[in-house]
């Protein structure tokens, strides 16, 4: 009859790991299963040489060992064992970038790695899975309407060539640069196009606080809260009002450096749940707006 080992007397309890098979096992247990089990699969596959370090005679791991990863993420062995067993234990969105980045995961691979572990990127960049072919074809196809995607950070995710000339260039910005809120209180090209920027900031940061009550502990929220205050006096000051509005179209007017006075309506197009991406298009209100954008369109047309 074999027996289980005793536990001496006041020694500490190893935290034990249920199997993603147990009876009754949750969403979340077997979510840390898959996360287990991706990221053996990641370290097994690299060798030593690809992250630099030298292969011992007496190495018989397949890949890299553990304390390896560790040591290339900077975490410790026990937490990084435990997270390969499934341990109920909490990962930040810092420690799986440095993950990611010891495993040299590609970008489909880094975005898997985020969704089991229910985390949201930092990383600024990072492909959006909302951004189809055919969803730039859409925006190709409602030229000379300018149209773009944004997500609830207000990050520009796409845009049609008519939309990359309403406000600024938004070619010349760079794609981290590539958010409402930073253009509206730091681009002078696009602050002077906007007829009564600060009435406009007003309801946008408004917009702001309102979508990021739902993001407050995310480090991309807070990383472009931080750099706003940091470079905007006005926003420091609109912020501290503590304003908050929902989301929805609205009349908009603009001074376009290249065709003049625009007159729009813009509209979001849910692209799924309301916290995510939107569809933003900016129809023209008259007759005089609308050959105006074709104008542009038709400039933008002779740029390319």
């Amino acid at each position: 009859m074999v027996t289980a080992a005793r536990r001496a007397p006041g020694a500490p309890r190893t935290p034990q790991a249920p199997t993603a098979s147990s009876s009754g096992a949750s969403g979340t247990e077997i979510r840390r299963h898959e996360l287990a089990d991706f990221l053996r699969s990641r370290r097994e596959r690299i060798t030593p040489e690809q992250v630099g370090l030298v292969r011992g005679p007496r190495r018989r791991t397949p890949g890299l060992r553990r304390e390896e990863v560790a040591q290339l993420s900077a975490v410790g062995v026990t937490w990084y064992t435990w997270l390969e067993q499934a341990r109920d234990i909490q990962v930040s969105p810092q420690v799986l970038d440095a993950l990611a980045r010891a495993l040299l995961l590609d970008r489909s691979e880094r975005t898997h790695l985020f969704s089991l572990a229910g985390a949201v990127d930092p990383a600024p960049g990072t492909d959006c899975p909302s951004i189809t072919p055919a969803l730039r074809t859409m925006l190709r196809q409602l030229e000379p309407i300018p149209a773009c995607v944004q997500n609830s950070r207000y990050d520009v995710l796409a845009h049609n060539r008519t939309y990359g000339r309403l406000l600024c260039d938004m070619d010349a910005v760079a794609p981290e640069d590539r958010n409402i809120m930073l253009l509206s209180y730091t681009n002078e090209e696009w602050r002077s196009s906007v007829m009564d920027i600060a009435e406009v900031n007003r309801l946008l940061t408004a917009k702001f606080r309102a979508a990021m009550a739902e993001h407050l502990a995310e480090p991309s929220w807070k990383a472009l809260l931080e750099r706003l205050e940091a470079e905007s006096a006005d926003f420091r000051e609109i912020w501290a009002r503590h304003e908050v509005v929902g989301a929805g179209g609205r009349s908009k007017i603009f001074r376009n450096a290249h065709v003049g006075l625009l007159r729009l309506e813009t509209t979001d197009l849910w692209l799924g749940p309301s916290a995510g991406p939107r569809l933003v298009t900016y129809a023209p209100r008259d007759e005089e707006t609308r050959e105006r954008l074709e104008r542009l369109q038709a400039l933008v047309l002779a740029e390319a």
